[in-house]
């Protein structure tokens, strides 16, 4: 069975071979000459962008997979007696060209793609499922996998062996490994498909987002902008002028809260929300419909009522009834909130002279006066302050080193793949080093929508590797010779990202599966989510929110503005994700004979169902557009934002009645829940860094519903 999918991989790279005219030892030549093939010589194995070719990845993630598969096949028929280290810890070492080749692969496609790299993607997407199959569903491999685990008694292994052999286990049985050989088959086969689907669908969002970018051509329409922001949005299309205004991955986009042109707002708003349900060729919503069905059709298989069913069992929350229920638990006080909100806003709209009923690309307009109304504050007043380097360095870097004794230095002789990039190397108090740390803050037409953290190196003690992590963002480039100015919630993104980077970098892990973020979906937000208290924290704030022309810092009567208005809109924004997340929810409890005929009316149904068809307030993320559902690995899983938040909310909690900001706290938290990655059981270490299981009192009183 497995020696077939080799075949099969070998046959593929032979046939490509003669496909494009090259004789065996001109293909030998160029894999010899494929800077990925070998170990970068960069320091912490960084990748070398500067040689690295686009014509490099296929061949190079070809020969990774027949690595890894002749590797499992070794350990698979291995004449020897299972024991730890012949099955695990051999597993843990396996795939290490194909882990390199597919670190850079990853960082590229998703933030400086382009059509080769994308075909490429596509291509490689169910072969990579291939691989994975060969691996969980392969009989010989579970038999000595299993005989370890049945021995865990007997072993005299330390905590985080015994943890991966547990976590090994529990990945097989969860991935099939107990079907009949015939459901293996249906299942390799379904896996495969929606591998495909899944790299598709983010292409065709991709393209989608691009193309949807409003264009305007009258400069009057833009009023209520800066003329920096109008300027940076000039381009020149067949001669003459045009203001294009790129679309952002969410439903609402930030400029819609100062745009006085409610026509310009309405286009902008409905090119975000139809951006890829308009029947041409990057319309998703075949693919979601698909990918739906596969995963209930998995989710049959494998013995469970739903998707969402099987794919919780190892998550914190175990049951798709105690997320649904968590998050039914806030719809009330939410939907109460917001009301408000609208009604405040409505009468806005009305002491405005206008006419009209709230609609969705008025809110973020007319709330921004209520904002100003309530507290007297305007985002042009504060941006200032917030220029984005000045955060990073001032604010970002400065709380990781005030908390866990970081230090930062800037290195100019890594090699980066575009000049908006910035790489440093991190140490520890005592000089050892910790790794490298890349940024990509700015919005390409080639990148991703969102911000996120991943990793090119990951930590590992048996490998010996030092973790390589790269945060990307969507901040708006600013025009030549301007400076970065950003909003108050990119500067939290800021913070929330870099605490998952510490997740990473701080990792300290034997085994790299168990490493830094290779944690429980519901768990892995709780380091990221609770960065961004800091971002608000006086000695912090007071630290790099000063005038970029001045250097001088806010004024006390802005920052108290700034803090109080936090928590302004938070009906709002806890509804457009509590809707996201139980759409989500809905898509994975369907059945496989649920046939969905028609997305949009399945998607207004899901809302109805759990009573947040709000029509003033869309989902964050609408199906056609859910990267995080149908191409990010969150599935049934976006509930774990809200689960993290009552998490993180509570942990600082413990920061507050402890000090706050020292360095014996981040010590603390640092050894108990940075350090610890996927060794122990999640709830177990929340419980011991916080004393108490997790209360959801402080996330409402952070959110003002309390």
């Amino acid at each position: 069975m497995n020696r077939n999918f080799i075949t099969a991989i070998a046959l593929a790279t032979i046939m490509s071979a003669c496909g494009n005219g090259k004789s065996a030892h001109q293909e030998d030549e160029t894999l010899k000459n494929n800077p990925l093939m070998k170990e970068s010589t960069l320091p912490y194995g960084a990748p070398d962008f500067g040689a690295i070719k686009d014509s490099d990845f296929k061949p190079a993630l070809e020969a990774g997979i027949n690595e890894k598969l002749a590797e499992i096949e070794a350990i698979a028929n291995s004449d020897e007696e299972p024991t730890f280290e012949n099955t695990l810890v051999a597993l843990e070492k396996s795939g290490q060209m194909l882990n390199r080749v597919y670190g850079v692969f990853g960082m590229l496609t998703g933030a400086n793609t382009n059509p080769e790299l994308q075909a490429v993607e596509e291509e490689m997407a169910p072969k990579m499922a291939g691989l994975n199959n060969a691996i969980y569903l392969n009989d010989k491999l579970f038999e000595r996998v299993k005989a370890v685990y049945d021995q865990l008694g007997e072993l005299n292994l330390d905590a985080e062996s015994r943890r991966l052999v547990e976590v090994y286990y529990e990945k097989f049985e969860l991935a099939g490994a107990n079907l009949s050989s015939d459901a293996k088959e249906k299942m390799r086969k379904l896996n495969e498909e929606e591998a495909l689907l899944s790299a598709q669908y983010a292409n065709r969002l991709l393209a989608a987002a691009k193309k949807g970018a409003l264009k305007v051509e009258d400069r009057a329409m833009l009023d209520g902008l800066s003329d920096s922001e109008i300027d940076a949005l000039k381009q020149e299309e067949d001669g003459k002028t045009v203001y294009v205004l790129p679309l952002h991955n969410t439903t609402q986009h930030p400029m819609l809260a100062s745009l006085h042109n409610r026509e310009t707002r309405k286009q902008l708003f409905e090119h975000s929300l139809l951006r890829a349900q308009r029947g041409d060729e990057n319309d998703t919503r075949d693919i979601i419909k698909r990918i739906a069905l596969i995963r209930a059709e998995q989710a049959q298989l494998m013995g469970f009522e739903n998707y969402a069913e099987w794919n919780l069992k190892d998550q914190m929350a175990k049951t798709p009834e105690a997320a649904n229920n968590f998050m039914v638990e806030l719809v009330p006080a939410t939907v109460a909130k917001a009301e408000k909100e609208a009604e405040e806003i409505q009468k806005v709209i009305e002491q405005k002279g206008g006419d009209f009923e709230l609609e969705p690309w008025d809110w973020n307009y007319y709330s921004e006066m209520v904002r100003k109304a309530k507290y007297d504050l305007d985002e042009s007043e504060i941006k200032p302050y917030f220029e984005m380097n000045s955060v990073l360095e001032n604010g970002v870097f400065y709380t990781a080193s005030k908390l866990y004794g970081i230090r930062f230095e800037e290195r100019h002789d890594i090699p980066v793949y575009s000049d908006d990039m910035r790489v440093f190397e991190l140490f520890n108090e005592d000089g050892s080093a910790i790794g490298l740390f890349y940024t990509d803050f700015y919005k390409r037409d080639n990148k991703s929508g969102g911000a996120w953290m991943s990793e090119i190196v990951g930590q590992s003690k048996l490998l010996g590797h030092k973790p390589v992590i790269y945060n990307v963002c969507n901040f708006k480039k600013p025009a030549e010779g301007e400076p970065a100015l950003i909003s108050y919630d990119d500067v939290t993104t800021m913070f929330h990202e870099f605490g998952h980077a510490l997740h990473g970098l701080l990792a300290d892990q034997t085994y790299p599966s168990l490493a830094g973020t290779n944690v429980a979906r519901d768990f892995v937000e709780l380091p990221s989510q609770i960065n961004e208290h800091w971002a608000l924290y006086p000695e912090v704030f007071n630290n790099y929110a000063v005038h970029y022309e001045t250097g001088e810092p806010m004024p006390k009567e802005l920052v108290d503005k700034v803090v109080k208005a936090s928590k302004f809109n938070q009906g709002y924004a806890l509804a457009e994700v509590l809707a996201a997340a139980g759409l989500d929810m809905q898509w994975h409890i369907i059945s496989p004979d649920h046939k969905i005929e028609d997305v949009d009316a399945f998607e207004k149904q899901a809302l109805d169902n759990i009573n947040l068809n709000l029509e003033q307030i869309p989902p964050r993320y609408r199906s056609s557009y859910f990267l995080h559902l149908w191409g990010h690995g969150y599935a049934a899983s976006y509930y774990a934002y809200l689960w993290a938040e009552m998490l993180d909310n509570d942990a600082y909690a413990w920061f507050e009645e402890n000090g706050g900001l020292t360095r014996e706290n981040g010590q603390r938290f640092r050894e108990l829940i940075l350090s610890r990655g996927n060794t122990e059981d999640f709830n177990k270490m929340f419980l011991e860094f916080r004393g108490s299981e997790p209360d959801i009192k402080p996330m409402l009183k952070h959110r003002g519903l309390l």
